[in-house]
This record gives C-alpha cells, sequence and structure tokens, in this order.
C-alpha cells in the first residue's frame, strides 16, 4: 500500500502524540523524587524512608493511633477473622519482627513487646521481581507502589514478601469499611493491597497519615539521601535496626531501640 506525503505526515503526527501521551501519563503515574521538577505543593525525595522510635512508641501502651489513622484514610477494611483481614501498619511482637535480631539475654527489654510494622519500601524488593501484570512498581523515590486495576490476586508477590506486608481480599473489602473516605479508591476481592508511604498525600503536601496522627512523635518520614533530613538526624544521632537485613532486600524503615 502507497501513502501520499499528506497521509504520512498525518499518520507520523498521530503517532508522535500518542507516544508523547504515553510518556506524559507514565511519568505522572511513575513519579519520583528525581524528576526535574515537581508541581508546587507537592512533598518530594530523592529517597524516602521512615525511622520508627521504638523507645517513644513503646512508652505509650495500647497506643493505635497511627493504625486507626491509615486504615480511615485508605479505606482499609476492619475483618475480625485472622484468615481474611487486611493489613497496611499493624503492631507484631520483638521477636517476630526482628527474628534475626532475637537474643535471650540482650533484648529482655523488648521480649513481647508490640513493634509497629509495615512494608518496608525495599531497594531491591522481591515483591517486584515476581509481579507478572507490574501491579507492583517501585517509584525513582525509593516507594513501593501497587495498581490495583493491573492486580491479577496470583499472589506471588506476597509469597517473595519476606515481611508479611501484603494482604489479599479473600472477601469483598467495602462492607467492611465503616467509615468511608471518598478521596481514597476501595479495593475489590480478589486483588492485594499494602501500604504505600501515603503516595497520594504527599502528592498534596502532606505527611503520611500515620505520622500525622502519631502523639508521641514516634514516626519521622523523609528524604534519607538528604544529610539535613529528619530521618537523617534521628538515624545520626540514635542507633537503629532494621528488618531482616541479611535478605538483601535493603528495607528503608529503621527501628531506633
Amino acid at each position: 500500500m502507497s501513502l501520499d506525503r499528506k497521509s504520512f505526515l498525518r499518520i507520523t503526527g498521530l503517532s508522535l502524540v500518542a507516544l508523547a501521551a504515553k510518556k506524559s501519563m507514565g511519568a505522572f503515574i511513575r513519579a519520583g523524587s528525581n524528576q526535574p521538577a515537581s508541581p508546587p505543593g507537592v512533598l518530594a525525595a530523592r529517597r524516602w524512608a521512615m525511622v520508627v522510635d521504638a523507645r517513644k512508641c513503646l512508652k505509650k501502651e495500647r497506643c493505635d493511633l497511627c493504625i486507626k489513622a491509615c486504615n480511615r484514610s485508605h479505606n482499609v477494611p476492619e475483618i475480625s477473622d485472622r484468615r481474611h483481614e487486611v493489613k497496611w501498619i499493624w503492631k507484631e511482637p520483638f521477636e517476630d519482627a526482628f527474628v534475626s535480631e532475637k537474643s535471650e539475654y540482650a533484648n529482655a527489654m523488648f521480649q513481647e513487646k508490640p513493634f509497629v510494622v509495615l512494608c518496608n519500601h525495599c531497594d531491591r524488593p522481591p515483591c517486584v521481581r515476581v509481579c507478572p501484570t507490574q501491579a507492583t512498581w517501585k517509584r525513582d523515590d525509593g516507594i513501593v507502589m501497587m495498581d490495583w486495576h493491573r492486580c491479577i490476586g496470583c499472589r506471588y508477590c506476597m509469597a517473595a514478601c519476606p515481611y508479611g506486608s501484603r494482604s489479599f481480599n479473600w472477601v469483598d473489602p467495602r462492607p467492611y469499611v465503616k467509615n468511608l473516605t471518598a478521596a481514597f479508591p476501595t479495593c475489590t476481592i480478589g486483588v492485594v493491597e499494602k501500604c504505600t508511604f501515603c503516595a497520594e498525600r504527599l502528592a498534596q503536601g502532606r505527611l503520611p497519615a500515620c505520622v500525622e496522627a502519631c502523639e508521641p512523635k514516634a514516626l519521622v518520614f523523609g528524604d534519607i539521601e538528604d544529610p539535613a533530613s529528619a530521618v537523617r538526624e534521628a538515624l545520626r544521632s540514635n542507633f537503629a535496626i532494621r528488618r531482616k537485613t541479611e535478605l538483601g532486600t535493603a528495607p528503608q524503615v529503621y527501628y531506633i531501640v
């Protein structure tokens, strides 16, 4: 089939427009902190990380403000059946959360104490490598994201995650959301969900919901590649540990102990 010059230019122009649109959409969806410029009001970083000051957190026993704030912001269902529960941020005993740090004598003060845990937004996330549909990916600023429309429910990411940070919706979660937050989408049965470091709030210039809600101010969030950031100052001034670092995932949630 032959094309005249006018038809060729029209097809070429449409192709360039489509390519530009695709690149723009990809940049918007997978925007990272090292993009040339961020829109005004957006919180950006080269590499987001969180520090949990366990000393402050443990002083306020049975506090769950961070968990409630996260659940409320992201329409996380409250399902009493543990087989079907969905968790973005929750608490685990020290000996379960820090298996490689367990010691019969050295960690006596932490034994059976509840530690806040969440997705570690690893530098080398195994969940991303195994996802067959790219429903989970790592942004340039380090946040490991989820696209629930792409998720086919294979649960490979759950098998690959060594931290148990992902939950599968075995049942329709919507009837279990007590106070629906219209600004955030609800998930459906058959998909995986998890913490996203509140990427939607960062785009609005707001800190993660758990950080804002924490009254003991035990959660510190910021750019770990910025020497002047709050997270770097916290790590510089205190001793911190991470979960299962021997696995080589390079988790970016730190715990001051």
